[in-house]
């Protein structure tokens, strides 16, 4: 038998451990633990709860000691700017913040005092994201000072999680790009940035690249779960992940990582950092072997998740998906508007848009997703065409990848909309990303390209044709 893989992927709803191995040139997966994850408010803070959180990271590795399965590596991936901070005793400092707080509603102009936003842009690369690192730091250093004086390392979020399990500290490059204080020239953190901002320099740890070896699990991980094996760390951002499980041998090609958020874009060897690209709200994220996913950052599903909670019911997203097709509504909105963030209630947010803009407001949860599914698809078709006028590039097709591979109504919505036709799957990208980068750390595959071939030849893909 081949040996065994551990990929550990955690989103903002839910986490899963999957177990892969390689059979007659194929990746098997097996998914061994699933458990819930959001936000969770504490001293007036959204948070996560990062204890809970490697708990089942734990429990999800001791399954595999059950089932007889153990893995010679594991790897975790997260979502992508947020982190956690540790003292002179590698204690946490105050909680562990989400992106979705509203701590940093202000703190792009306390920025920007410091360094213009056009001047941002040029000299990183990242599209502006009230959310990213740059701005919660800014937090912090405004509203509670005494937390950056104490500490002595900043992690990113699944950074954290493999310093809890190998004992090493260190900040993977994909991740660490996100939030806005990585130079696209030295790929690494630009010093001179931090300093004028008068972050700490001390807590920002090297940066690795994907594939990199942490370690062993230490002893207490050890004894805990059953077996030790070695902390190797993927493409932690779980976009830059999912980007490895794009099934095609073209550098050219056009993906959208379909989530909680749908990451648009396409991979580059040199970032733009271009006037023009900052107007189109374009950003250059680290990837794979140093290259960039230009890509724009849209809502996703993320809106049909709430409005899911508020009038959904026990009906599955699936279903919902059908009823959406059958509606006639066509009233859209635009997805990328802050007010769609984090609002109060998404169902009366998207009508209220609807209402203000003078189209027909949806009424339940039919109309409700059938603008909101409406709305992404001319929104797809948007940034086609910007990232078309920026590259220079034609996109003769759109690969989805992620759990928004399986929307059927919005694929075959994206198909249309675009013009092009669109291939749909591999599900679960972000994890066999994750467990790519191990089985190329390995040797057992040889390079990206060798990786995406065998995700092609391992997972269903299915085509939706434009008309």
């Amino acid at each position: 038998m081949s040996p065994y893989y551990l990929a550990i992927d955690i989103g903002a709803s839910s986490g899963r451990h999957i177990l892969a191995h390689l059979e007659d040139g194929k990746m098997v997966l097996e998914e061994v633990h699933r458990f819930p994850n959001g936000m969770v408010e504490k001293d007036g803070e959204n948070t996560w709860d990062v204890d809970e959180l490697f708990a089942q990271i734990k429990l999800g590795m001791k399954k595999c000691a059950e089932l007889g399965k153990i893995p010679v590596s594991v790897g975790i991936d997260t979502w992508g700017v947020d982190f956690v901070l540790l003292d002179e005793n590698n204690e946490r400092i105050g909680n562990a913040v989400a992106y979705r707080d509203g701590r940093t509603k202000g703190m792009d102009e306390e920025v920007y005092k410091i360094i213009s936003e056009d001047d941002l842009y040029a000299r990183t690369g990242i599209q502006k994201a009230i959310f990213n690192t740059i701005y919660q730091l800014m937090a912090l250093k405004v509203k509670k000072p005494e937390q950056l004086q104490k500490a002595r390392t900043m992690l990113m979020m699944p950074d954290y999680f493999h310093y809890m399990l190998s004992g090493t500290a260190a900040t993977e490059y994909t991740n660490a790009t996100t939030g806005q204080l990585v130079s696209p020239e030295t790929k690494d953190w630009d010093r001179e940035l931090i300093e004028k901002l008068g972050y700490p320099q001390g807590i920002f740890q090297e940066l690795v690249q994907p594939g990199a070896v942490l370690g062993e699990l230490t002893e207490e991980v050890q004894k805990e779960v059953g077996y030790s094996c070695e902390v190797v760390v993927p493409a932690t951002h779980d976009t830059g992940s999912a980007v490895i499980a794009v099934p095609t041998d073209s550098d050219a090609a056009l993906y959208i990582s379909s989530g909680t958020w749908s990451l648009m874009g396409t991979e580059l060897f040199e970032a733009n950092c271009s006037p023009e690209s900052k107007a189109h709200n374009l950003t250059n994220e680290g990837g794979y072997e140093y290259r960039f996913r230009y890509l724009k950052n849209i809502m996703g599903l993320w809106m049909i998740q709430s409005v899911k909670k508020e009038i959904g019911g026990s009906l599955g997203f699936g279903e919902i998906c059908e009823m959406a097709s059958k509606s006639k509504i066509a009233s859209i909105v635009d997805c990328n508007e802050d007010r769609f963030l984090a609002p109060e209630n998404m169902t009366e947010e998207v009508r209220k848009a609807c209402a203000e803009s003078g189209q027909q407001v949806p009424e339940g949860i039919a109309e409700v997703a059938s603008v909101i599914y409406n709305s992404l698809a001319q929104c797809y078709a948007r940034t086609i065409e910007e990232l078309e006028e920026i590259t220079g590039r034609k996109y003769d097709c759109v690969q989805i990848v992620g759990g928004g591979a399986n929307a059927d109504y919005l694929n075959r919505l994206t198909a249309k909309a675009t013009g092009r036709p669109v291939y749909a799957g591999p599900t679960e990208a972000t994890a066999i990303g994750n467990l790519a980068a191990q089985m190329m750390k390995a040797g057992a595959l040889a390079d990206l390209k060798a990786a995406r071939a065998c995700v092609a030849q391992s997972f269903p893909i299915v085509k939706y044709e434009s008309e």
